[in-house]
Formats: C-alpha cells, structure tokens, sequence
C-alpha cells in the first residue's frame, strides 16, 4: 500500500480515457488500495458534484466529509441535502471545528475572517480536516489544474506533507466544460450560486462572485491577497 510515510513517486500508469479522464479508474485503485481509510473531503462545489457521483459507482457507501465552517451559504446546505437525498448510502460527515463563532469571537475578535483570514480558515478548516483524517492513509480532493495556476503541477496522487497523507485528485485532466458536460448529462442536483456567477464557492463572507473566467477562484478572499483557505498549500 502506497503511504506517506513510504511514499515514492507512483509508476502507476492511469490510462487518460475520453470519457472520465482516468477519474473513475484513479477512484476504484484508491478504493481497493484503501478501503475504509480513504476520506472525500468534498466542498459541495460542482467539482465535488462529479466527484460524489463517480465514487457512489465505486464505493456507494463511502464516507464524505464537509468542513462545516458554520458560515457556509444556505445554498450550500441546501444542495447538500438534496445530494443526501439522491445517494442515501454515502456517509457524508459534517465536519464542524472546535469553536463556536461566538467562542472565536470571544477568544480573537469580532469577524475572524476580515481581520485575519488565514487564521480563520485555520481554526475552522484546517485543524478539523487535521481531526478528520486521524488514522487514516489517503483523502480525495477535487482539484483541477485548469483551476488556478497554483494546482496545475497537482498529479492523480500526491504527497501531502499538511496532512502527512496520500492526496488523491481523479479530476486532474477535467476542464471546466468537462465537469459541467458531465453534470448536465446526468442531471446532477449542483449548487444554484454557479449560476450567479461563484464558479468556486467557500465561506459566504470570503466569497464573491468571480471577475475573470481566466482565474475560476478569483472571488475568493478578494482583495485580501490570499488564494488558497491553506488545505492545498
């Protein structure tokens, strides 16, 4: 079994086919590799769209975890009860961090996430995904290189040094229309902010809509200079 802590660069060649771009074969060798110790942690994006429906044709009960910041969009909430709705066997987790918004407050002022953004996504992102990957070998993530110009070295599998892990990304080689094609295909329930204009959509005070298609995460943190919520740094 391929883990961190023997990690060495996989000779695992991923066949890159024109339907799933290798995503659904990457999925069912993590499957295998892993079983139950493999994690989705899944934002509920249209990315994660695609995601959950290529993993319930491989492990219809897998676990998928959602960091529960507290100040999602409803929207957000909303798209995922429709998603348990449509796949009542996954295990979808909701994640929540350890303090309270009021307990935040308290401990470091009033609306963490404009006066120290990072700090916020570290108390309510980060250090619950530290808790949710606890004893196991690989999480799922659904990067895409075209996302940003940060992700366009992400590899099928790769080393997490953050999480002392094996990060997996199927969805590496999808592009934008892609993952779209697919969800309209198949008619998938999504989130209704990408149709206003969020094709990345977070936290709903560090989100807005994006301002250039040529950056699909532009709208997130705007004007803060921060790009990543620090799970992919």
């Amino acid at each position: 079994m391929l883990t961190y802590e023997n990690w060495q660069e996989p000779i695992i060649d991923f066949q890159v086919d024109d339907l799933y771009k290798a995503a659904l074969e990457v999925l069912q060798w993590s499957y295998q590799q892993y079983g139950d110790e493999i994690v989705y942690a899944c934002s509920f994006g249209i990315e994660g769209i695609v995601l959950i429906d290529l993993i319930s044709k491989v492990k219809p009960n897998a676990t998928i975890v959602f960091l529960d910041t507290d100040v999602h969009f409803k929207e957000t909430y909303e798209t995922i009860n429709k998603v348990k709705e449509k796949y009542p066997q996954l295990n979808i987790v909701m994640k929540k961090p350890a303090l309270t918004l009021e307990q935040q407050a308290t401990q470091h002022g009033d609306e963490l996430w404009k006066s120290n953004p990072n700090k916020c996504c570290d108390i309510r992102k980060i250090k619950p995904l530290h808790e949710a990957l606890s004893g196991k070998k690989a999480w799922i993530s659904g990067l895409r290189r075209e996302q940003s110009p940060t992700r366009q070295q992400t590899n099928f599998l790769n080393r997490d040094d953050k999480f002392k892990s094996i990060k997996v990304c199927p969805l590496i080689h999808w592009t934008w229309k892609d993952v779209w094609r697919y969800v309209s295909k198949h008619s998938l329930p999504y989130n209704p902010l990408h149709d206003q204009g969020y094709p990345s959509i977070g936290c709903e005070h560090c989100t807005k809509p994006a301002f250039t298609m040529e950056d699909l995460r532009s709208g997130r943190w705007q004007g803060s200079g921060k790009t990543e919520c620090g799970l992919h740094e």
